[in-house]
């Protein structure tokens, strides 16, 4: 009887033991990704959430306000930024109640099941047609999350490098004089609000346009050495040059304690040769992953902590054919274009 017992309790621990090493415990990564929609073949939100979740993904960015997705990460955990559609902006602009009316349907019903870190008012608007909009909406908004007790929500708008007149070396970076006609005024906004601005960093589009000039290595953080001497500063790769090209042209501005926040940055498996390679992408994207996560400042900014997007989720099949379609981690079918977080 006594050897029966044994025997049973040799094969339950057996059992538990290949059932443990079978659960794959996956920790959470102080890091976030873009959700774009635009496919006619990408899964139900509620199955993004789950891969998300699978992955530790801890934060994500949604472009426009998607009922679906917004109902699919209630109680997730994700914590959000989430974007005002562009072609919105003017009638927000023009109406504090219709910024009422959006936040009570947009954001409101789900304060209880969602952690909102941003509202971004327009993506890569200024300068253009659009930006004249940008800082009313935002002062209109950040007016009705004070009145109801709301303003650990941040407020802000998202930058391109085109903002950027100049950028090399960091110490000149500088915006544009059409952007910065717009920019005094959101970044007192910003500076006021303790709010971070959200900016776009490619290394990818600065390595593909200037191959000659830009080291590979340089662009995918993979130098050994410093390639560019700035002062008294060392810049070992393009993402921290680009960075502090941002700081500085703030600087110029006369607005030096707003934080930023990397909304995307990422790397094309396809659609331009040898420049994008599943290679390239996963070595850019795991090395950008670790570059947030190791909450390490910039060599202008040292004490920064800067949040980061890796953009894209998918490969999206209604963006322009080409590099556009290839930004994504995954294919539609919730395969990896490549392994990053394994």
């Amino acid at each position: 009887m006594m050897g029966s017992f044994r025997q049973t309790l040799i094969v339950v621990a057996t059992i538990a033991a290949a059932i443990h090493n079978q659960i794959q415990i996956v920790e959470a990564i102080d890091i976030g990704v873009c959700y774009g929609m635009l496919g006619d073949n990408l899964p139900p939100a509620t199955d993004v959430v789950k891969l998300y979740k699978r992955c530790g993904i801890e934060k994500t960015r949604l472009f426009d306000p998607n009922p679906e997705a917004l109902n699919a990460l209630r109680g997730s955990g994700i914590s959000v930024i989430l974007g005002i559609r562009n072609e919105d902006l003017p009638n927000l602009a023009a109406s504090p109640d219709a910024v009422t009316a959006w936040l009570a349907t947009n954001v409101e019903p789900y304060l209880d099941d969602i952690e909102f870190l941003v509202i971004t008012v327009g993506n890569e608007v200024i300068p253009g047609n659009y930006a004249k909009n940008v800082l009313p909406v935002m002062q209109s908004l950040q007016k009705i999350l004070d009145a109801k007790g709301l303003n650990a929500i941040k407020v802000s708008t998202v930058l391109s490098g085109k903002t950027l007149g100049s950028s090399y070396p960091p110490s000149s970076g500088a915006f544009t004089l059409e952007a910065s006609s717009t920019l005094k005024g959101v970044l007192n906004f910003l500076s006021q609000t303790q709010s971070p601005l959200l900016i776009n960093v490619y290394p990818y589009l600065a390595y593909a346009s200037d191959p000659v000039n830009v080291r590979l290595d340089y662009a995918q953080f993979t130098a050994t050495e410093p390639i560019v001497r700035d002062g008294d500063l060392s810049y070992y790769n393009l993402f921290d040059a680009m960075v502090d090209s941002f700081f500085s042209a703030m600087d110029k501005e006369g607005v030096s304690d707003v934080y930023v926040f990397v909304s995307e940055s990422g790397w094309p498996s396809a659609g331009n040769g040898d420049f994008t390679t599943p290679q390239l992408a996963a070595t850019y994207n795991k090395n950008f992953m670790n570059r947030i996560t190791s909450n390490k400042g910039t060599p202008k900014r040292p004490e920064a902590h800067i949040q980061g997007f890796i953009f894209a989720t998918f490969n999206e099949n209604q963006k322009p054919a080409g590099v556009e379609q290839n930004f994504g981690l995954f294919y539609p079918n919730m395969e990896p274009v490549y392994p990053v977080f394994s």
